[in-house]
């Protein structure tokens, strides 16, 4: 049986859509909802052709056994925050388990059936999982799933450059103030390289992933572009976005819940973005967080960087 704690309703969830739909914008969490996009999402992981998930998932795998050494023994809870269907978790969980006489695993996301495919990998390995339907970056919710003052210690997975679909500074600021002393954060980023970072996220199969929640409403490619975009930002040297954007090439309709939406010929549609980082960029956000690493450890081809850290 799949044990979850919902914070985010499904009800809540449509009103948001309905609301971020209005202002012309497409937040990160709609892009793991409908589930078409949860379908685009699971064939972007499993051909190889998102390098992204190729290079966290690689590192993971070549450094879990060096990850478990440097966790206290001991009890511990994973706490994998946008977990997505949790395999890069249950690597690691797979070798945090021979150390330890009792081990948890708490994955966090936004999409329900994500979530569950997290939980029954876990419990399908023998292990223990309690999921939470939330959205850590809201203060509430990351209240809520913080520990009683007497649990044991936790590791906090942010895992797939999730850092990066949000604010990567104000983000790694509340991860900061979640820790307690004795925790741990294992978080990735993606190294920009320019043009082939764009190149990453502008192909065929990336394209149908990002299109999945437009379809899913009834917006189609005749209604419009979809286009990508790179940016400096200028708050950090080295601090890369990404972003992507639907421009409307006529009127176009989305339907939800029996709802009419509506854009205009001309309007423009924000979507998600994603940071990148240089090295340099990477470490001094966490460090001037107060995130003190203690472990970094890079993807064969350089382009992913993957920091254990904690607080003093």
């Amino acid at each position: 049986m799949i044990r979850t704690q919902t914070l985010l309703t499904e009800n809540a969830m449509a009103d948001e859509f309905v609301s971020a739909f209005a202002a012309r914008r497409l937040p990160e969490k709609f892009f793991y909802w409908f589930p078409l996009s949860v379908r685009a999402w699971l064939a972007l992981c499993s051909d190889g052709a998102y390098r992204n998930f190729v290079r966290s998932r690689s590192l993971i795998a070549r450094s879990a056994g060096e990850l478990r050494d440097l966790v206290p023994a001991g009890p511990i809870n994973v706490l994998s925050l946008g977990s997505g269907q949790g395999d890069k978790d249950l690597i690691l969980l797979e070798a945090l388990r021979g150390r330890r006489a009792r081990i948890g695993y708490s994955p966090v996301d936004t999409s329900q059936a994500l979530l569950e495919m997290a939980c029954q990998g876990a419990l399908a390995a023998g292990l223990p999982a309690q999921g939470a339907k939330a959205d850590f970056t809201r203060e509430d919710h990351l209240a809520a799933l913080g520990p009683e003052p007497q649990t044991e210690h936790r590791l906090v997975l942010l895992l797939g450059n999730t850092l990066g679909a949000f604010d990567p500074i104000g983000e790694a600021l509340r991860l900061r103030g979640f820790l307690r002393p004795g925790d741990a954060l294992l978080v990735d980023g993606e190294i920009y390289a320019s043009q082939e970072t764009l190149a990453g996220y502008d192909n065929p199969l990336n394209r149908r992933f990002a299109w999945a929640p437009l379809r899913a409403v009834g917006i189609h490619e005749g209604d419009g572009e979809l286009r990508f975009e790179d940016e400096i930002d200028a708050r950090l040297p080295g601090l890369y976005r990404l972003a992507k954007h639907f421009q409307a090439g006529r009127r176009a309709e989305a339907l939800i819940g029996g709802e009419r939406l509506l854009l205009e010929a001309g309007e423009r549609l924000e979507m998600n973005h994603s940071y990148k980082y240089t090295t340099d960029a990477f470490l001094r956000i966490l460090a001037e967080a107060g995130l003190v690493a203690r472990w970094q450890g890079t993807s064969d081809d350089g382009r992913f960087l993957m920091v254990l850290a904690g607080v003093d």
